[in-house]
């Protein structure tokens, strides 16, 4: 029970080893006592070290990957790289520059572009430039693949459901196998759950830049503890556990109101591993001061600041949960979320050999992807 088998960047089942190939280990690693856990999965990142996803440049691949690089040492193994509301012609541009890719030495695996707006309400555009947001035209699915310009690397859109012909949209979006998220929105929970009854899954950063709960209608937040969902449905949501966001109390709400469709995301900026100082977020200028990201000379949050770890880390400080709970939120939900939980967040035999070496206080030692160290910390090498 203290081992993990792996071979051919899968995790094996010993017994058959044993019994059926009668094989030992070729390699034995002394992890000393450390937790192993699945890799870590961010579906909501924008960017960090300086690089921004939601720039168009002859070169986003570099971009992707520097990042892909640096977020090893936070323990995410694979990610969705995440462009918020653009005008057209950055769409049309960045998206066939980011292709599914997986993980490896020179970074974490490639899910699939999480595209947020520009199909979201104006009142809760948040850091979302207000002159590049759309509604649905008439013909609303081929609006939408007009403005994207193509959906072929894309794995998540966050949308307003409150929008003329969401539905329609959210039907089409769904039958391709892409992921829907209701987010930036002033959604009643009537019009919540029509659009998880069309097949959203999702619920983009939870209590940020929506209705806030009130009891009489409790908007989005309210699909929590709905019974209008349909039947064998669960709905995900992602919380940004950086403690500026969301108050402890409110994420100790959500986590006790349903622990297992929470999803643990950075939302990170490019400002992720910077310092302060004035940085981009797609079209707009983000001020960093400490902890907090704003959208410069407002009060507005512009994303966070915040690697996965330090947000795994917060989340199990803030609700007291357990230490397999708070890493679950962080791997194996969002594996869920995405359809991957055979292969992603999860050490069961036959996933990918994806997983983080962490000592107690779930600070990272270790990276692994398909079983290859790609990432250590200093002072844990030989």
């Amino acid at each position: 029970r203290e081992d993990l088998w792996v071979r051919g960047g899968c995790i094996l089942d010993p017994e058959k080893l044993f019994f059926e190939e009668r094989r030992v280990a070729d390699q034995q690693r002394d992890c000393g006592g450390c937790i192993l856990a699945p890799g870590f999965i961010d579906v909501q990142i924008n960017g960090g070290f300086g690089v921004d996803f939601s720039q168009a440049s002859e070169d986003v691949g570099s971009g992707i990957a520097l990042v892909a690089r640096r977020i090893l040492s936070h323990g995410v193994t694979s990610f969705c790289p995440t462009l918020v509301t653009s005008p057209l012609e950055v769409y049309h541009k960045v998206l066939p520059q980011i292709p599914v890719k997986s993980g490896g030495p020179h970074g974490a695996g490639v899910l699939g572009v999480h595209l947020e707006g520009p199909f979201i309400s104006r009142e809760k555009r948040g850091a979302h430039p207000e002159a590049h947001l759309r509604s649905f035209e008439a013909d609303a699915f081929q609006d939408v693949l007009a403005t994207y310009g193509g959906l072929d690397n894309v794995r998540i859109v966050t949308l307003a459901p409150e929008l003329d012909h969401s539905h329609e949209v959210i039907r089409a979006l769904t039958a391709l196998g892409i992921c829907v998220s209701l987010g930036h929105s002033v959604a009643d929970l009537g019009t919540a759950e029509k659009a998880v009854q069309s097949g959203a899954t999702f619920i983009t950063h939870l209590f940020n830049a929506m209705l806030p709960f009130h009891h009489r209608d409790p908007g989005i937040v309210g699909l929590l503890t709905s019974d209008r969902l349909p039947a064998g449905r669960r709905i995900f949501y992602g919380m940004i556990a950086d403690g500026i966001h969301t108050n402890p109390a409110a994420l100790r709400i959500a986590h006790r109101a349903h622990p297992k469709g929470l999803v643990l995301v950075t939302d990170a900026v490019p400002a992720l591993g910077l310092g302060n100082g004035r940085h981009t977020l797609g079209q707009q200028e983000v001020e960093v001061d400490g902890l907090t990201a704003y959208v410069a000379g407002t009060s507005t949050l512009s994303g966070s600041i915040a690697p996965m770890d330090t947000c795994v880390r917060h989340f199990l400080q803030a609700t007291g949960c357990s230490v397999e709970c708070a890493l679950e939120a962080a791997s194996l939900h969002p594996a869920q979320l995405l359809g991957l939980e055979k292969r992603k967040g999860t050490l069961d035999f036959g996933a990918d050999a994806d997983f983080v070496v962490l000592d107690d206080s779930l600070h990272v030692r270790a990276t692994y992807i398909s079983g290859e160290l790609v990432w250590q910390a200093e002072e844990a090498r030989p």
